[in-house]
């Protein structure tokens, strides 16, 4: 847990009403309600309500989750053999200690850990029982939700203030977490066999996780096939015989609703209906493939005249975004159809794709070396909406002089946006880089002026706007509406924003940035580049063909959410040099040149430790070079609900405390946990021979442990599920693997891969024993609990004498 120096708070005595009740053969309760008595925001202690006191375990609700410092218990009499855990919902718990003979009053420490149900598993007798709140950083929960109600399947509730999300329940489990601007949820669930009576709720959640009481609880009767019925859909898993023994399930989302929730529906290609001799090709793991480097190992190809794939749309649209690769070198177009009708043609280009060479640093000429990173996107306004269920067919004709490669379609109905209040938001004189600059400048220094709205329009720009002075919101139109276009005669022009931290609160909200990039250069090209900035909003932002969309360096208490981020050369997100308390929620990253969303504990530039982040809501697809998520350190950071697919090289998550020769803080001793993810289909080969698995845990230059990873899905990897690796100096490991914990993880269709790297593939579980330049076999341990294991080539290969893989 994180232990943080600070000066010595003044403690207030804490009153705490002694015997309460006795509670099953010879439980005492006392500390019923436990509170300061100069109360308990001055104290941090917590009112409790036990819920449960049965024999070996008792259970007390906080009321709403919310971040702790600690939990305090007495144990009278002779040691019993305990240990603490915590819950959100009251029915899954998770460790929050391990378990050992204690007795006398204990002290928990929680570290900011998010919980609402306490409970001392194994005691006999409990004496005083308190919970205190956490000493930094915002450890109040929001209101609860009003104004809950049902038409028909559609849940709806009013806006609770301090919201940065909602998470809806159904009969007390999780059913989705949406941003703070969505206020309604349709279930959609699987058709039940049986009648049943379902009851939901909404808890609000604010931006440091802690989460409010249930809303007022509504109900509906779902008559027999209905959508809607939990126990259809959702069948709970089996517990263990014996509680000490079980795994700990999580509260989060199922394997089909993980990720991003974006305002449009992706269909792939090769689900759509190919005509006209158009093919499907895959699937393969080839780089530089056509199906190799497409969404799902699939393709369809439109290489002659009059060749097409049609799609029926699931929902109303008016614009098309397609993922395409033509040969190098092209400029084409590809005409659209709508039932049956020429409506648009796309403009597509092959300059910021095909890159050859050398893989950790490839290059646009075609000598250096074989190809990857082959394809781009497109996209169009269709001018008018189309209605869902309509006909809309990409098609090759006489006029679209390329040969095609089709990997899927978006479908989105946008809305411009209008000035939110003229009186208060400047408008640029026109859309030059200089006229926005003006406007920034001027909703700086005008009274009343709280920032600048972006009309409609093409904005190009060729440097870095300036926002500094005081904070000020940016506002746009809209991704499809306010477009910033670098030179097109140019490339690699670093464009975006800087902010100083006299500008801190800032939002920047509502356009596009459309860079020129067509190869990875280090440094430039992050559209926000911030340094030793706090509470900055950055959402809804689309961008493309550039190096990231944000790199933070000491950033605090930032929200990333709602972005789209495509068809970039490094990573799509990146946190690092002590950057804190910081929320990324709901991005959806596309091709990405590097990790797709990351952080990394380095210490080079300053900042401290870096704690209290939560990445949640994410998806990440087609990462080119390295991996969907990257992790490097740093500890009480949570990483949930994500889905992961189609990595080209790397593995799907990286777990490393590897220091790049950068200062760093490695793991620990607070939590680094994993939650509710699924990965398909990913790994690669990277590095010369190395092979990378779905998820990747190397010890490293600095200490890795603390790792909790729950409730993961892992289906089809390249080469390997999990692999654990260790660094060494010379022929000395430098860092073990310690204190990881994985519960309930599935792996599935690990098989042999039949190509240069055969020997290292097909493992669900490897503890690589083959030593790699600078590394060597893997050393250490780590727990499985839950462990599902299935047609894999082989369940776990150890063959090594220096690590330990425990399963319970």
């Amino acid at each position: 847990m994180r232990t943080t120096h600070r000066p010595r708070r003044r403690r207030s005595r804490v009153w705490r009403p002694t015997l309460a009740a006795t509670l099953g053969a010879g439980m005492l309760l006392t500390g019923m309600q436990v509170m300061s008595a100069q109360g308990a925001e001055d104290s941090g202690a917590l009112k409790l309500r036990i819920t449960d006191g049965k024999q070996g375990a008792v259970t007390a609700d906080i009321g709403a989750t919310r971040r702790l410092d600690r939990a305090e218990v007495h144990l009278p009499g002779t040691a019993q053999h305990v240990r603490l855990e915590g819950s959100t919902n009251g029915r899954d718990f998770s460790e929050l200690s391990g378990q050992q003979s204690r007795k006398g009053k204990v002290t928990f420490k929680l570290d900011g850990a998010a919980v609402r149900y306490l409970r001392v598993n194994g005691a006999e007798k409990v004496g005083e029982f308190a919970a205190y709140a956490a000493k930094s950083g915002d450890a109040t929960p929001p209101r609860a939700p009003g104004g809950t109600s049902l038409d028909g399947k559609t849940l709806s509730w009013d806006a609770a203030d301090g919201a940065a999300a909602y998470d809806v329940y159904a009969d007390g489990d999780l059913q989705a977490s949406l941003p703070a601007k969505t206020r309604t949820w349709k279930d959609t669930r699987a058709a039940g066999a049986d009648a049943d009576k379902v009851s939901y709720s909404v808890r609000a959640r604010d931006k440091a996780g802690n989460q409010s009481p249930d809303s007022k609880a509504v109900s509906r009767t779902v008559k027999a096939g209905d959508a809607g019925s939990g126990k259809a859909a959702f069948t709970p898993q089996k517990s263990g015989a014996a509680l000490a023994k079980s795994s700990a399930k999580s509260t989060g989302t199922k394997a089909a609703e993980r990720g991003a929730t974006m305002p449009y529906t992706t269909m792939e290609a090769e689900s759509g209906d190919p005509g006209g001799g158009a093919e499907v090709v895959g699937p393969n793991r080839k780089i530089g493939d056509l199906a190799g480097e497409a969404s799902g190992r699939q393709a369809v190809t439109l290489n002659e005249t009059g060749q097409y794939v049609e799609f029926t749309t699931p929902v109303d649209t008016n614009t098309l975004v397609t993922r395409f690769s033509i040969p190098d070198g092209d400029n084409a177009t590809l005409n659209v159809y709508v039932d049956g009708e020429k409506t648009k043609a796309l403009d597509l280009t092959s300059k910021y794709a095909w890159l050859y060479g050398p893989e950790a640093g490839p290059g646009n000429d075609p000598g250096a070396g074989d190809p990857r990173h082959i394809y781009d996107e497109a996209h169009v306004d269709l001018g008018k909406t189309v209605p869902a269920g309509a006909k809309i067919r990409l098609q090759k004709d006489g006029d679209n002089s390329s040969k095609y490669a089709i990997d899927f379609v978006d479908f989105e109905k946008a809305a411009a946006k209008d000035n939110p209040d003229p009186a208060k938001y400047v408008e640029p004189a026109g859309t030059s880089h200089q006229d926005v600059q003006n406007a920034l400048d001027k909703a700086r220094m005008e009274a009343g002026a709280e920032g600048v709205y972006l009309p409609p329009g093409d904005y190009e720009t060729s440097s870095k706007f300036q926002v500094f002075g005081k904070p000020v919101k940016v506002i746009g139109a809209g991704p499809w509406f306010t477009r910033f276009h670098a030179p097109s005669g140019q490339t690699n022009t670093d464009i975006g924003f800087r902010a100083d931290q006299a500008a801190n609160g800032s939002t920047f909200s509502g356009f596009a940035y459309f860079g020129n990039f067509n190869s990875r250069i280090d440094g430039p090209g992050k559209v926000f580049d911030f340094q030793n900035t706090s509470g900055i909003t950055i959402e809804n932002i689309w961008v493309e063909h550039m190096m990231c969309l944000f790199w933070g360096a000491n950033t605090d208490k930032m929200t990333v959410k709602d972005n789209r981020i495509r068809n970039t050369f490094a990573d799509g997100l990146n946190m690092t040099n002590g950057s804190s308390d910081n929320l990324v929620s709901n991005n959806e990253s596309r091709a990405t040149g590097d990790d797709s969303f990351a952080l990394f504990s380095a210490t080079d530039g300053g900042g401290g430790d870096q704690t209290g982040n939560v990445y949640e809501n994410l998806t990440s697809k087609l990462t080119w070079r390295a991996a969907g998520l990257a992790v490097y350190g740093g500890n009480t950071n949570t990483f949930r609900n994500m889905k992961i697919a189609d990595t080209l090289v790397y593995s799907g998550i990286t777990i490393s405390s590897l220091d790049f020769g950068y200062p760093m803080n490695g793991f620990g001793p607070g939590e680094t946990n994993f939650s509710d993810i699924s990965l398909d289909r990913t790994g690669g080969h990277f590095w010369g021979a190395q092979t990378f698995p779905g998820i990747w845990m190397f010890s490293a230059s600095k200490p890795f442990r603390a790792i909790r990873v729950d409730n993961v899905d892992i289906k089809d990897p390249t080469y390997s599920g999990i692999m654990f690796q260790t660094k060494y100096t010379g022929d000395q490991p430098e860092n073990p693997v310690e204190d990881t914990v994985l519960t309930n993880v599935s792996i599935s269709g690990a098989k042999k891969s039949g190509d240069d790297f055969d020997e290292k593939s097909g493992f669900g579980i490897w503890a690589n024993p083959m030593p790699e330049p600078g590394q060597g076999p893997a050393v250490g341990e780590a727990t499985f609990k839950g462990l599902t294991l299935s047609d894999n080539a082989v369940d776990i290969e150890n063959k090594t004498d220096t690590f330990k893989i425990n399963q319970e």
